[in-house]
């Protein structure tokens, strides 16, 4: 049975308590094997979730994982891609084409980690780029991946690197929540601070994940997170843009201003570390 299960499968599947491990083994060998084993890895998903979360039933988190038309599939593919498309569009027609493109490999870029808002806006803006059209787009970003990761995450399952990770994160779901009862107490304004926080995992992907822990239904999921992106990517793109404009008028204060803001990031990165650490 054990080389039977691919090999991500299994490396999850040890991090299980083996009391459990059973019962998983035979949940998969139950499931079809067909879509190169995706029914085994979802089932895999809810067995998971249900040893170790206990806080919502599978299917209602993931609902989306019903088999649907080949037209339906298409269309979820296509509706968010479609969006960033026009979107990406009006963009063009505002700027200088050059400054377009430019703004179109930022948007690129805000999906390879390290990177995120705190320093795709300031360089975008460096190079030219309006304050208020870089917190947008990246904004609108966080939405549409926060709407393609819920039409689509059967798909978003089959990302190598993306799904493992995100097999983890729902694995350790219990431990997340515990270390964080207020996401369940304010559920949409919860998950919206959450996406305001300037950490790594806050953005499109993982909000959805813990807007489907707390009960959030699609579009509470998707205005919670245009709310706290929003809010996030205002607060760094007039912050650095009023920063900016210090550092062409006085560049000594301007600086001065700039490392207080970065010493107050850390320090306020570290408090969170520190109480995530502690809990």
């Amino acid at each position: 049975m054990f080389k039977k299960i691919p090999a991500l499968l299994f490396s999850h599947l040890m991090a299980v308590p083996a009391s459990c491990r059973a019962r998983i083994l035979c949940t998969m060998s139950g499931c079809s094997r067909t879509q190169n084993g995706v029914h085994i890895y979802q089932s895999f998903l809810y067995e998971v979730l249900r040893i170790n979360m206990g806080i919502i039933r599978p299917e209602e988190i993931f609902s989306q994982q019903q088999e649907v038309s080949m037209i339906s599939a298409i269309l979820r593919f296509v509706i968010p891609v479609t969006l960033a498309f026009f979107y990406y569009s009006w963009c063009v027609l505002l700027l200088p084409f050059n400054t377009a493109l430019i703004l179109g490999g930022l948007m690129i870029t805000y999906y390879i980690p390290p990177a995120g808002k705190e320093s795709i806006i300031p360089i975008g803006i460096a190079l030219g780029i309006p304050w208020w059209l870089m917190a947008t787009s990246l904004a609108v970003l966080d939405v549409l991946t926060a709407l393609f990761v819920i039409l689509n995450f059967t798909l978003v399952l089959r990302i190598p690197m993306l799904g493992a990770w995100i097999s983890r994160f729902m694995g350790s779901g219990e431990a997340f929540m515990a270390k964080r009862p207020w996401l369940s107490r304010w559920r949409l304004l919860g998950v919206a601070f959450f996406v305001w926080l300037p950490l790594q995992g806050t953005g499109g992907v993982g909000a959805v994940l813990v807007g489907k822990m707390v009960g959030l239904s699609s579009r509470q999921i998707l205005l919670a997170i245009g709310i706290g992106a929003s809010a996030e990517c205002i607060m760094f793109a007039v912050g650095f843009e009023l920063i900016w404009r210090l550092l062409l008028a006085n560049l000594y204060l301007g600086l001065a201003v700039a490392l207080a803001v970065i010493a107050f990031a850390v320090l306020l990165y570290a408090v969170f570390q520190k109480q995530d650490n502690s809990e």
